[in-house]
């Protein structure tokens, strides 16, 4: 059982690094993705918002599909899809062609992270410690290696199809290979007790929900805003408006490499308060921010304390509802969207209305407002998170560095 869990680990954290690859190396290309297609200033809004939208959709299928079909399942044949429908961006030059592959993006990635993280819950539960932060890391660190392949791309001026074609031509014969270890929760539980019975009440899930909301509203600040806050209010170069959004992925790589031992050791509860004190400091310094620099450090510190909300509030998602985690997981993952949703025209809305500076204080508000929920992440019964995590003979790893 302890090598099934450990490929299981293997494969589902190589699934998270493809979609973070993935993912990146579409957002990361939207000026091309627009210029490819004569998409309008005024039509661009609403190729960009049907994406997550159908990303929820997906999201709530999925929860009625795991009923029927295991998560391992949708994971393993969703994951293709999106590489397929990024390879179906590059290749079109019709409006329709892009509005069908991003329509079939959206509706796979909802699927997709739905059933990831529904692995991942049902793998922390097995081995009764700690190791959500772990896949989330290895997203982020897919997500580096996805924006330095655009910024190739983009440098060597080559078509989206050539930029996207080689990527997929690699990653999605290695995500079939690699799903046939994927592990589910029948297989993960010591005894076999699965995902089956209970039921999720919304509102002990709605703190989680809120919570989920505001993290994506300041990742979203972040992805959508960096670079024109840095270049318009701090007077950056073009050049240098482009280095926070990577320093803010490589401290989430961090935070979230180093994450799973702060759980361990302080427990979840202290892990998500000193995330959303750092986070809303690093929101605070980007909003008084002399000069480029300081912003720049800002979003630094910004990045190690946001990486951290997320991943924990899929995990207590879990806990909260043992019996029915899955379903939990797949309405929590809706509003990652809804933060998606949210957080690029609040920010972009203030900013225009008012100030840019003023607008990061309301993310940075949203992100403080999550230490009035840290005790939603407080552990259950099972006891994982809370710095005295119960030895499990599934619970594997123990004194390695693993994954």
């Amino acid at each position: 059982m302890t090598e099934v869990l450990r490929r299981g680990r293997a494969s589902l954290a190589f699934a998270f690094l493809v979609q973070g690859v993935t993912f990146a190396l579409l957002v990361t290309r939207i000026p091309a993705i627009q210029d490819r297609y004569a998409i309008s200033d005024g039509l661009l809004p609403v190729f960009l918002a049907a994406v997550p939208i159908l990303a929820g959709v997906g999201s709530v299928c999925t929860e009625q599909l795991v009923k029927k079909v295991p998560p391992s399942a949708v994971l393993r044949w969703s994951q293709p899809a999106v590489l397929l429908a990024l390879l179906g961006v590059g290749a079109g030059d019709a409006l329709w062609q892009v509005a069908v592959a991003l329509g079939g993006f959206g509706l796979a990635v909802g699927a997709l992270d739905a059933s990831m993280n529904m692995l991942g819950v049902s793998l922390q539960r097995a081995y009764g410690r700690s190791i959500m932060l772990g896949f989330h890391a290895a997203y982020s660190l897919g997500g580096i290696v996805g924006a330095s392949l655009a910024w190739a791309g983009a440098h060597w001026d080559l078509s989206l199809f050539v930029s996207y074609l080689p990527v997929v031509a690699v990653l999605l014969p290695a995500a079939l290979v690699v799903s046939r270890w994927y592990v589910d929760a029948a297989k993960a539980e010591v005894g076999g007790a699965g995902d089956g019975g209970g039921a999720v009440v919304f509102k002990v899930l709605l703190p989680l929900c809120l919570v989920m909301t505001f993290a994506y509203i300041g990742d979203s600040t972040v992805s959508n805003w960096s670079a024109k806050y840095l270049q318009d209010v701090l007077g950056s170069s073009e050049e240098v408006s482009t280095v926070p959004y990577n320093v803010y992925m490589v401290m989430t790589l961090v935070g979230r490499g180093l994450g799973d031992l702060g759980v361990r050791r302080f427990g979840a509860v202290a892990v998500v308060r000193a995330g959303s004190v750092v986070a809303a400091l690093g929101f605070a310094v980007v909003a008084v921010a002399p000069g480029a620099w300081i912003g720049i450090a800002g979003f630094t510190v910004l990045g190690l304390g946001l990486c951290v909300i997320v991943p924990q509030t899929f995990a207590a998602a879990g806990r909260l509802f043992s019996g029915a985690s899955d379903a939990a997981v797949a309405r929590l993952n809706i509003f990652n969207y809804v933060g998606f949703l949210i957080g690029s025209p609040l920010v972009g809305g203030l900013g225009d209305a008012w100030n840019y500076r003023g607008a990061m204080l309301v993310p940075m508000v949203l992100v403080l407002l999550t230490l009035l929920y840290a005790r939603s992440f407080a552990p259950g019964p099972g006891g994982y998170g809370d710095g005295h995590e119960r030895p499990r003979t599934a619970d594997v790893g123990r004194g390695s560095n693993g994954l």
